[in-house]
């Protein structure tokens, strides 16, 4: 999306767009893989918790926004910010979250 703030070419922003909802579709694969991974018995909570981390950074992200707009007068440094979580998802994807299987859960003892 940084790109499209650069440029007067109307090809260059619809393939900056499109390349920007096509990771955003990406991004929606938390979900699955979250429903993949979660052991079976706390499926739910563990969908409740994921639910609870995006709506943090959906109240956070118009906030910081807008203090960068006032700050700055300009939509360069939003864009930068968005950029730079969409950078840290793909990084955190190659090397935090490791190779993708269920976890499973031990049974209390009794």
């Amino acid at each position: 999306m940084v790109i499209c703030n650069y440029t007067t070419s109307d090809v260059v922003v619809v393939a900056a767009m499109s390349l920007a909802f096509f990771g955003k579709g990406i991004g929606a694969l938390g979900w699955t893989v979250n429903a993949d991974t979660a052991p079976k018995q706390i499926v739910g909570l563990s969908g409740g918790v994921l639910n609870l981390v995006t709506q943090i950074g959906a109240i956070t992200t118009p906030i910081v926004i807008g203090y960068i707009l006032q700050r700055t007068g300009s939509f360069d440094g939003a864009l930068i910010y968005v950029a730079a979580n969409g950078l840290m998802v793909i990084v955190s994807y190659l090397f935090i979250v490791g190779k993708i299987q269920r976890l499973e859960l031990k049974p209390l003892a009794a």
